[in-house]
């Protein structure tokens, strides 16, 4: 199903309220596998076909109400799949996914009522003003008249651009028109909001302002807010977090919580010799990890200062940059699948 089909499908609806006990957003043992693609007419291989691609492989996890939670992971891991299948683009090769205790497959079109959907890649017609825009998105709900004029305007108040509505999208900064993409998503005031990479392409300004606004819907409306993410800056702002690489759920928890998991400093080295120098190390700290990460020694240990006081000691002649800092959610990436996130 295309974006604008999933939309056009889709029909006005207040926010719901799920029974007790029932998550915003449930995911049992999804799976899914990518069949073989036939090579184009201009490849020069004889083979007919590729091997299929697992980019789920058992994926469970539980999203509750009125929580701003992330997916975190490098491209490949999973996550955008996932966000496919959620919002209804994409049947799962196995498992079971629940909206607000609607199936997805057998009951899309509530799943739909349910979902604001914002995709990575721009739908504005800049050419119109915002509130044109979220006119004519709102025709695809079969809204109309003074009820969706109404909704438009609502929801451009609650991203703070009621005074933009009648200003031609083209004027608008990058994050302004970000804005106006979770207004039409709010149009027919879902349950939950998703966004793809929401943050993607924006400027620090323009990154703090959107979480403000989507921070706002959480708390004022109650919006469920789940997002794809490889950022670590707007990870790090998530109530909960899971953790995605090669088609599994690493972890879940607070991002506070997850760096935790490592627990005290991380000594970060350059050297020469990183690989040498870890093994060496390794006998003298065999009760710490210590890993060669992207050309960077790391080692995580409770006292920080002091240990670089002995390491310096130890292997000064072979080190040419030592510092130690708290773990950060790319360090806990790093801790749990041995990969650095930008490169996995």
């Amino acid at each position: 199903m295309s974006q604008a089909s999933m939309e056009a499908a889709r029909t006005p609806q207040s926010p719901a309220t799920s029974p007790l006990g029932i998550p915003a957003v449930d995911i049992v043992d999804v799976k899914h596998v990518y069949p073989p693609r036939r090579p184009s007419r201009k490849a020069k291989t004889q083979s007919t076909s590729t091997e299929p691609v697992t980019a789920l492989k058992g994926l469970s996890l539980q999203v509750n109400d009125a929580e701003i939670f992330g997916i975190l992971g490098p491209n490949g891991s999973g996550k955008s799949t996932l966000f496919q299948i959620i919002s209804t683009l994409l049947h799962p090769s196995g498992g079971t996914v629940r909206v607000a205790g609607y199936d997805i497959l057998s009951q899309a079109q509530l799943v739909r009522q349910q979902l604001g959907v914002v995709f990575q890649s721009p739908s504005l017609d800049v050419k119109l003003t915002a509130m044109e825009n979220l006119i004519h998105h709102g025709h695809l709900y079969g809204m109309s008249g003074s009820t969706l004029k109404q909704a438009a305007l609502d929801a451009l108040k609650a991203v703070t651009l009621s005074d933009r509505a009648n200003d031609f999208v083209e004027t608008f900064s990058g994050g302004m028109k970000r804005r106006v993409e979770i207004a039409k998503a709010m149009l027919h005031q879902p349950r939950l909001l998703l966004l793809d990479e929401p943050s993607t392409g924006l400027d620090p300004a323009a990154r703090r302002d959107i979480w403000q606004h989507l921070t706002r819907l959480r708390n004022d409306l109650g919006i469920t807010i789940l997002m794809t993410t490889h950022l670590m800056d707007e990870a790090e702002k998530c109530d909960r977090l899971a953790i995605v690489h090669k088609g599994e759920l690493v972890a879940v928890d607070t991002p506070d919580h997850l760096k935790q998991q490592i627990g005290g400093d991380v000594i970060q080295i350059d050297s020469d010799s990183c690989q040498s120098l870890a093994a060496d190390m390794k006998q003298l700290y065999p009760e710490h990890p210590i890993n060669v990460i992207d050309g960077r020694l790391l080692m995580e240990c409770e006292d920080g200062p002091t240990q670089v006081a002995r390491i310096a000691t130890e292997f000064g002649n072979r080190i040419k940059r030592i510092a130690v800092g708290q773990p950060t959610l790319e360090d806990v990436f790093m801790h749990l699948t041995g990969d650095k996130l930008g490169d996995a």
